[in-house]
């Protein structure tokens, strides 16, 4: 077994670990996307989120999901590689696949008391945000850094 594998987890794994983590009285964050090729935007904002409580949850859309989302030339890397790439930073508790179009279900199972979301998101408009703010947790955006996204980096690549 790997590192940094024990960070990845299935759904009941996952909801498992955040049980026990709010029993302690821990503030679980949760935040999701595709996380292709990870960069300077991507640390930035998982630094910025993990900064808002105490553990850092990762829903990572599945690479049926981002073809779906994306296209079909896409994602560059499986999810299996960005699972292992985002479990390795070390302000990233856990990482758990899932392959619906949007985060509602792993919202529901987990519970998180904090999601997160870019600025480019309303915050009454974030997927899950009734469910977490039901369950008396809330809902935060934060500011992505200007100038960073995977599809720049793509392009950037094939002119090159």
């Amino acid at each position: 077994m790997e590192r940094t594998s024990f960070k990845i987890r299935d759904w009941q794994g996952a909801r498992e670990q955040v049980g026990r983590w709010q029993q302690q009285g821990l503030n679980v964050v949760f935040t999701n996307g595709c996380f292709d090729l990870l960069h300077l935007g991507h640390v930035d904002y998982l630094e910025k989120a993990k900064a808002l409580g105490d553990r850092l949850v990762i829903g990572l859309n599945t690479d049926d999901s981002v073809s779906r989302f994306k296209g079909p030339s896409r994602p560059i890397q499986d999810e299996q590689s960005r699972a292992r790439v985002l479990a390795a930073l070390q302000f990233v508790d856990l990482v758990v696949l899932f392959n619906e179009d949007t985060p509602l279900h792993l919202i529901t199972e987990l519970k998180p008391n904090t999601l997160v979301k870019g600025s480019d998101y309303l915050a009454e408009n974030i997927v899950g945000a009734d469910v977490v703010k039901e369950s008396g947790g809330e809902v935060k955006t934060i500011d992505f850094v200007s100038g960073y996204s995977t599809s720049r980096i793509v392009e950037k690549i094939k002119t090159t």
